[in-house]
């Protein structure tokens, strides 16, 4: 065999099991190389296994020095597009007001969208950009990006537009999603914007290849079930997958409907039960948690551990967006989903990779083997768990993005 890189010097390889999505036990199995070797041809992995059984040609050999190696991350839940800040909010949330509260009286999302608004293409890339360095500092090598502070066509349409200059851009690979996320504030006005979403915005964000699925915040102060349906059916009929924002607040069916669908992931569940663990254990979708929001908003934390005791696939990300989950790192995303949603360490490395690809709908990245994506971390430490056990600095060395290394 002929690479054209050779990784050589790796303490521990490590990387989740299987293919797909890894559901209950099997999101604590991983494999692990010790003395491991990898080589890359072009932009993917051509061969892993021990140095000791590599026998082929390599234009380039790397030594990493002992150090540990596990796939990039994958962060499926951002919202890193954005003007303005939400500091009143903060202030506001911390002396007692609820979040809802807060939403319902135009702050919150609704305050970000003015801001959002007023902002040009120019500065809303600036920002965004700033915001994705940090992610792939702290280990993200795909990102996913959604819109939804555009509440207009045109609005929506534009932030669609700065999230595909961004990926011509950046180094790191952007999956775009069209966000459905808050209802016009005049009940009269519903109707006639969800004819918009539905006959317009989906058919021609899908025309123009701006986005790969259509969200919706299904919430009391969102979307009901019935408009979902409608925003579900419309994306489908486009040929775009489909995710839901659900039981953030109150588990009201939307992720039981979005499931029907057959949504690829459904996000927040911090309000889920226990008939919805036993749902979407029982489907093939991936259940999304968000351990910023829990750390930023004090809202319970979503199940995970009993999703996973019964049989769930679930992912982790950051929400990274500027009222809920100011959190700019995936790697604290992961380690945060140890402490607040109790998963085990291999766990959360399988939530942060592969399950968050399978929540994209991506089989190509989020593990290290043959024919998957270049995408890998060398950690500064010989140990993967540092990984999930630092707090409050990275424990990442180097970063390789389609087999070539970034600058971070």
């Amino acid at each position: 065999m002929i690479a054209d890189r050779l990784l050589i010097g790796i303490s521990q390889l490590v990387s989740p099991a299987g293919l797909g999505a890894a559901r209950g036990v099997a999101m604590g199995e991983l494999e692990i190389i010790p003395d491991a070797a990898i080589a890359i041809a072009g932009e993917h992995i051509a061969w892993v296994g021990p140095r000791s059984e590599w026998h082929g040609t390599a234009a380039v050999e790397q030594h990493l020095s002992g150090h540990a190696v596990v796939p990039g991350l994958v962060d499926p839940h951002t919202h890193a597009v954005w003007a303005g800040d939400r500091l009143a909010d903060f202030e506001a949330r911390v002396s007692g007001i609820p979040y809802e509260s807060i939403l319902a009286s135009g702050g919150g999302i609704r305050s970000t969208v003015r801001h959002t608004a007023a902002a040009s293409a120019e500065t809303l890339l600036a920002l965004a950009e700033h915001r994705i360095r940090a992610l792939v500092r702290s280990g993200a090598t795909t990102v996913e990006i959604k819109s939804g502070y555009g509440c207009t066509r045109a609005a929506e349409l534009a932030l669609l537009e700065v999230i595909a200059a961004l990926a011509l851009r950046s180094q790191v690979g952007i999956e775009p999603t069209l966000l459905i996320h808050v209802p016009p504030v005049d009940a009269a006005a519903r109707p006639d914007y969800l004819a918009m979403v539905t006959t317009e915005l989906i058919p021609e964000t899908a025309q123009r290849g701006l986005a790969r699925a259509v969200d919706i915040f299904i919430e009391r102060e969102a979307f009901t079930l019935a408009e979902a349906a409608a925003v579900f059916a419309a994306a489908r009929a486009n040929a775009l997958s489909v995710k839901a924002h659900v039981d953030q607040f109150h588990a009201i069916g939307g992720l039981e409907l979005a499931i029907e669908h057959g949504a690829l992931s459904v996000d927040h569940l911090e309000a889920s039960g226990p008939a919805q663990v036993r749902a979407l254990a029982a489907s093939r979708t991936v259940g999304v948690i968000l351990p910023g929001v829990t750390l930023h908003l004090g809202l319970p934390a979503a199940p995970a551990r009993a999703l996973i005791d019964a049989g769930a696939a679930v992912a982790v990300g950051t929400d990274l967006n500027p009222g809920s989950s100011p959190l700019f790192s995936s790697q604290q995303a992961l380690a945060l989903a140890v402490r607040l949603n109790r998963l085990t360490p291999a766990e959360a490395l399988t939530a942060a990779t592969a399950n968050a690809a399978a929540a994209l709908g991506r089989g190509d990245i989020g593990r290290l083997r043959p024919g998957t994506r270049a995408d890998l971390l060398v950690l500064e430490s010989a140990d993967w768990r540092d990984l999930p056990y630092t707090l409050g600095a990275s424990p990442v060395e180097r970063i390789f993005i389609a087999g070539h290394e970034v600058s971070s």
